[in-house]
């Protein structure tokens, strides 16, 4: 949701249409919880700072991903911070935005999404709610052209993995030659 890439996507591809998948808004929303974890934790009481230490990337995960004493542990920082509780309900909503076809019924489950973001008086909510406002049409593009880029993000994340698994390659052929023995069909 970059301006320079919008503007150059404009500019050198003037018939393509900008669509913003659920994969990076949902990424981007991260920072809005580690933003509120940090300012929620300055604020709590040194007894209460203890419930928070080891919850970042439980916040960050999605609730059904989570188990055991982890579960216990995310359940018992949301019982006692509001703040946390509500972005954390509002990033697990935010993506129902992404089961709707129909652009107007999306534009309108958006706005009681974003009402909900704005009443919160959380200022990195806010800020980030602002913005999807302002990215809107990107967003509701989604519903004529559902399509996503968790495949390729997966892609990309096992490259990087054969990369740093080699400590880095000095024939690049070999290396392109590990990439098509990734992804080439198991029998």
């Amino acid at each position: 949701m970059w301006t320079l890439y919008e503007n150059a996507t404009r500019k050198y591809c003037p018939k393509a249409e900008i669509i913003y998948d659920e994969f990076h808004i949902i990424q981007n929303y991260g920072k809005v919880i580690d933003k509120v974890r940090n300012m929620e934790f300055a604020k709590a009481k040194q007894e209460q700072q203890k419930i928070f230490k080891g919850t970042k990337y439980l916040l960050l995960s999605n609730r059904a991903n989570v188990r055991g004493q982890n579960r216990v542990k995310l359940d018992d920082l949301l019982r006692v911070n509001q703040s946390l509780s509500m972005v954390y309900l509002l990033k697990d909503d935010l993506k129902h935005l992404w089961d709707y076809r129909s652009e107007g019924w999306a534009k309108k489950w958006f706005a009681g999404w974003y009402h909900r973001a704005i009443e919160s008086g959380i200022e990195p909510l806010i800020k980030f709610a602002e913005s999807l406002g302002f990215h809107l049409k990107g967003i509701l593009a989604h519903c004529r052209y559902p399509i996503s880029t968790s495949f390729l993000e997966g892609m990309n994340n096992k490259i990087k993995v054969i990369k740093r698994i080699s400590f880095g390659f000095r024939d690049m052929e070999y290396f392109f030659l590990k990439i098509r023995g990734a992804f080439s069909a198991k029998s």
